[in-house]
């Protein structure tokens, strides 16, 4: 197709999908490629703005690497990742909700047993965690597997860390045969996530704050239930209303509990979702 212009190139590209044999892709790109063109139409984007945009996404290539992941960062602040979860995991009332899974889980983290001190070397001031891991019917769910992971004192992750080789503040437990869990680590506290890159430079220049409450990531897993990917958050943090990748549920907002010996203690209840036979 020849002589194409501003009014008819839309549907040309559309017309080169039409003997796609995935009927899903087919829809993505479709529609991807509909508002795309509807986006630059919208904004009469110019062509120095879209080289702009390539350079951005070019960057935001360059500066992800195995311990920094920085198109998590980008969907994360433009609210794309937590209305993907929100878009799939739907879930009875009582259940505990689902938020984003954030760019620092590590694979193979290391097994501790219930009560053991998670944090390994991390500073912070002493935590206590603990609660039952349940079923929608308040029945104990037995063995959950609970993946914990957090920032130290200074509001990073052990892979953030250059001269740290070994895990901090993540590991992985399982629950009783009641559901009952509990383990030792740190005190969570608000930090920033990465704003040295390309998203960070996004954020200033639309005057946003890189800010995250203090939480604490848990994905839990057990046999007859849908795994849950969430955080617990600490109900006295000043960014619970401005979380920069707006992860935040008031469900999933507890306290932490200062105790006479200057530790906290934080008791929280997970309700899974029974998998869909």
């Amino acid at each position: 197709m020849r002589n194409l212009n501003e009014d008819t190139i839309t549907q040309a590209v559309l017309g080169r999908f039409a003997d796609m044999p995935d009927g899903r892709l087919k829809d993505i790109m479709t529609s991807l490629v509909q508002h795309l063109h509807a986006f630059a139409r919208e904004v009469r984007l110019t062509e120095e703005e879209w080289f702009q945009g390539i350079q951005f996404l070019t960057d935001t290539g360059h500066i992800t690497d195995n311990k920094r992941q920085e198109f998590i960062l980008l969907s994360d602040t433009l609210g794309l990742s937590m209305l993907t979860v929100a878009l799939n995991n739907r879930k009875p009332a009582g259940c505990t909700e689902a938020t984003v899974f954030g760019p620092f889980h590590v694979d193979g983290a290391p097994q501790y047993a219930l009560g053991e001190d998670i944090s390994n070397g991390a500073r912070g001031v002493p935590c206590l965690v603990r609660g039952t891991v349940r079923g929608a019917g308040g029945e104990g769910v037995p063995h959950a597997r609970l993946d914990v992971w957090q920032s130290d004192e200074e509001g990073l992750y052990d892979v953030q860390h250059a001269g740290i080789k070994h895990a901090q503040a993540r590991g992985i437990l399982q629950a009783d045969a009641e559901g009952r869990y509990h383990f030792r680590s740190i005190l969570a506290v608000p930090y920033a996530i990465p704003h040295d890159g390309p998203v960070g430079r996004m954020l200033e220049a639309t005057r946003r704050h890189p800010w995250r409450p203090a939480h604490l990531h848990f994905m839990i897993e057990a046999e007859g239930y849908e795994t849950l990917i969430t955080h617990v958050f600490r109900r006295d943090d000043p960014y619970l209303d401005s979380d920069a990748v707006f992860g935040v549920r008031q469900s999933l907002i507890a306290d932490w509990n200062p105790q006479p010996d200057g530790t906290y203690l934080v008791d929280y209840d997970f309700v899974l979702n029974p998998r869909k036979t």
